[in-house]
């Protein structure tokens, strides 16, 4: 996330993104922040963590990130799905907006039989939570790696892992294409064969929540599989849908209602272990939604895996008794990877410094500015730009009447571009798929 500076335009400022398709037949996309959140501090007693430098137990965190879930696909957005529980909690805090999520590898997810992972230079949340003397566990997807066991996230800072490392699996096997992927720390778990996975990872995180040790502060990773394909779940949660005709949107549905049950019974577990009141409670996606599987992201154009605003804008909230202002949408910029500065800074962790807070944008169009319905099947054409919050579905292309942003974009653009990390993407490693082993699982040791 960066800063405006100040010889940006008003212009610039106001309008939002531009998308520039490349040879690979990827697109990069820049969104022209003005606006560095880590804004929730300011709601916290904590301030920048002095508080808890100072020896103020800090609160307890508890993430839960769903998988591929649409922007229309929650209650509080005008949904069909029920999702009671997620619409309590964000009317409880402070729903978010303006919330972006696309990040991770230049290219797309690490493959099963890649050699490939999270690079153990970069420090995760975990990480540094468990060296602020947090109580630190994980249940649900991985998807950062396990080609070395130095990749699994027992050794990525967490003090005890359930659930699967790939990117998708049956629900009920827990089977990956031919073999299983589940564990229980550094062992597979061959016991759960039948049990729906959204049951299970709810299970495990309640389990965790009844035997916290109190005396340290928590740390829960819930990666819930759901809503990501392949489109299952027990028949009971259809039966409520039955109006609806799509079959892929109907079983999507009792997905989503599932696993809105399950943090239901999450946060009633906080509540009876006496952990709720000093909780910072977060929830996010991790994509927009796969609408060819059920995912429906109205009113955003596009979809998961394109740079439209339905592949890169998210749902997303924060809820505590902790937060001093509750009860409002947040429309300022935010970026997922902001979370993991903000909460390391509430924990009191030292080795960073906030970034410096800027006011907000004006993000709407200026009187009579001039819109192009753009023709996204012309070839000649690889340039649009869009005024995302006055045109959500991203119809007007103002990329001729408003050259000066364009340029200024692409001349951001082009810094990033000068500053990016080499790609690494490996090619797949035959060696990941020997026949004996039949569970996915670290296959070098070099």
């Amino acid at each position: 996330m960066t800063s405006s500076s100040g010889s940006s335009s008003d212009s610039e400022r106001r309008l939002g993104k531009v998308c520039v398709p490349v040879a690979v037949g990827l697109a990069v996309l820049v969104v022209e922040s003005v606006l560095v959140l880590l804004l929730f501090l300011i709601y916290f007693p904590w301030g920048w963590g002095n508080e808890a430098r100072r020896g103020a137990a800090p609160p307890n965190i508890v993430f839960v990130l769903a998988d591929d879930l649409g922007f229309h696909d929650v209650g509080y957005h005008g949904s069909r799905i029920r999702t009671p529980n997620l619409d309590r909690l964000a009317a409880e805090g402070v729903k978010l907006e303006n919330y972006y999520i696309h990040t991770g590898l230049q290219h797309r997810h690490i493959r099963s039989s890649q050699p490939n992972g999270l690079p153990l230079d970069s420090p995760t949340l975990a990480d540094q939570l468990r060296v602020a003397g947090y109580s630190t566990h994980m249940v649900g997807k991985w998807h950062l790696g396990f080609y070395k066991s130095d990749y699994l996230p027992n050794n990525r800072g967490f003090d005890s892992f359930y659930g699967f490392l790939n990117g998708n699996e049956d629900y009920y096997t827990h089977m990956c294409v031919d073999r299983l992927d589940l564990y229980q720390d550094l062992r597979p778990d061959r016991s759960q064969n039948g049990t729906y996975s959204t049951h299970l990872f709810t299970e495990k995180a309640i389990r965790v929540i009844k035997t916290h040790n109190q005396s340290k502060p928590l740390f829960l990773y819930l990666a819930y599989q759901a809503v990501h394909g392949p489109l299952e779940v027990p028949d009971s949660y259809t039966e409520q849908y039955k109006d609806i005709k799509d079959t892929n949107r109907k079983i999507y549905a009792g997905m989503v209602t599932c696993m809105d049950e399950g943090i239901g019974a999450l946060t009633g577990a906080l509540q009876k272990a006496g952990l709720w009141q000093q909780t910072i409670f977060i929830f996010s996606t991790d994509n927009g939604g796969q609408r060819r599987r059920g995912g429906n992201n109205w009113p955003l154009r596009g979809n998961k895996n394109s740079l439209f605003e339905a592949g890169v804008r998210a749902v997303g909230f924060v809820t505590s008794p902790l937060l001093q202002k509750t009860g409002y949408v947040n429309t300022r910029l935010i970026h997922v990877s902001d979370w993991f500065p903000t909460l390391v800074g509430i924990a009191g962790f030292s080795g960073w410094s906030p970034p410096p807070e800027a006011d907000p944008a004006d993000l709407g169009l200026p009187p009579g500015s001039s819109h192009n319905e753009p023709n996204i099947t012309d070839a000649d054409k690889n340039i649009w730009l869009f005024n995302v919050a006055a045109d959500p579905e991203e119809r007007h292309d103002l990329s001729t009447s408003e050259p000066e942003v364009v340029r200024r974009l692409l001349d951001r653009l082009a810094n990033y571009s000068a500053t990016s990390v080499p790609p690494r993407y490996p090619a797949d490693d035959p060696w990941a798929r020997p026949a004996r082993f039949g569970v996915w699982g670290p296959w070098r040791r070099w």
